[in-house]
């Protein structure tokens, strides 16, 4: 017979596989077990921990795939270097004959030659002889210096992908290591419950709605966002008092009922999504059916490759599970939600970014 405790823990599992309703994978088309809820907090960071094994997973497969590319990267940059080195040897004998002659004064006698011609047409002879070998020098010297640049380029990437490599190669044993831990965190946590056959079974739904479902949801509203960020320059250009100027300063006002009207304008997905602008932070929260999704994080001024207006992802959250940090980068990465100031302005960047009061405020200033 069951002990009491036992019992009540059993049913907390089995509860939760209840709470499970059927939904179709948009990937594959087979039936997936939907979560629609958690009430268990050990159940809860469980499944959170166990998604973040299965995230950062991707993510360790991104960065070997990273590493592969940067390595065949190396390898042809060694050969090309290689390949570069024996061909300037030659170049380089060649220009030294060269600088030696101007140096020792060969080229003065003949330039000497050209003047003692003792008729007009042995004069031209010697001069087209003459500007044969200047054009000729020339030549030599022009080869051995565009193929010395080349080499000092090939040599510089050579480094910066070396350097690339090993930044790569350490976030990846970083990585690595991540995941071991998790791991044994989450199989500690397994063998530790009630049932850990319930558990393990609990995660595996989880782990499969997620993959086939959760990421899918994930990335469409995600695409949702870019694409309404690439019109709302053209939002802001139309709208009254959004964008103001003094004639030095330009500056951005945007109020959060403003900027929603405008997404749901944009997709009828963000009909039950909504953004909030407060004391230097934006949130963006939503539900469609039983998903659920919450966005933390702020825009930040960016300049490298181009000035922009950034958003970073802090926190995100889907069906109350946060998803780790690789997650938030990898769609950040996939997704481009930046707003650029000249798309708007041709001549302004923006120096300045704040949400206060429900109002997002950009001040931007002339980029001549």
């Amino acid at each position: 017979m069951l002990l009491p405790k036992t019992r009540i823990h059993i049913i907390t599992i089995l509860c939760l596989l209840l709470m499970i309703g059927s939904v179709v994978s948009p990937k594959s088309g087979f039936a997936l077990s939907e979560p629609t809820d958690i009430n268990s907090e050990e159940a809860r960071k469980l499944l959170e921990d166990s998604l973040s094994i299965v995230e950062i997973d991707h993510e360790i497969e991104r960065i070997g795939q990273k590493q592969q590319e940067l390595e065949q990267t190396q390898r042809s940059l060694q050969t090309k270097i290689t390949d570069i080195e024996q061909h300037i040897e030659y170049r380089r004998e060649q220009a030294g004959v060269v600088l030696r002659a101007y140096y020792m004064g060969e080229r003065d006698n003949l330039l000497s030659l050209l003047l003692s011609a003792k008729s007009l047409t042995g004069f031209f002879r010697i001069l087209d002889f003459y500007e044969l070998i200047i054009q000729n020098d020339q030549n030599i010297l022009m080869a051995y210096d565009q193929q010395y640049k080349e080499l000092v380029s090939a040599q510089t990437e050579a480094e910066r992908n070396a350097a690339q490599l090993i930044t790569v190669k350490d976030s990846l044993i970083k990585q690595r290591e991540r995941v071991l831990a998790l791991e044994k965190q989450v199989d500690g946590a397994i063998a530790t419950s009630s049932n850990p056959e319930a558990m393990t079974k609990l995660i595996e739904e989880f782990t499969l709605y997620w993959e086939n479902v959760g990421m899918y949801e994930l990335k469409r509203h995600f695409r949702a966002l870019a694409d309404a960020m690439n019109n709302l320059p053209t939002f802001i250009q139309s709208s009254k008092n959004m964008l103001k100027t003094n004639g030095k300063e330009y500056s951005i006002s945007i109020h959060e009922d403003d900027l929603n009207a405008f997404l749901r304008s944009q997709n009828e997905i963000f009909n039950t999504f909504a953004f909030h602008f407060e004391n230097g932070t934006i949130s963006a929260e939503g539900k469609s059916g039983n998903l659920t999704l919450l966005i933390e994080g702020k825009y930040t001024i960016i300049n490298d490759p181009e000035n922009a207006i950034m958003f970073q992802i802090d926190k995100l959250v889907f069906n109350r599970l946060e998803l780790p940090d690789t997650t938030r980068q990898a769609l950040q990465n996939e997704f481009d939600m930046n707003f650029y100031p000249k798309q708007l302005v041709s001549f302004v960047k923006a120096t300045e970014v704040s949400t206060m009061d429900n109002i997002l405020f950009v001040k931007l200033e002339l980029d001549m």
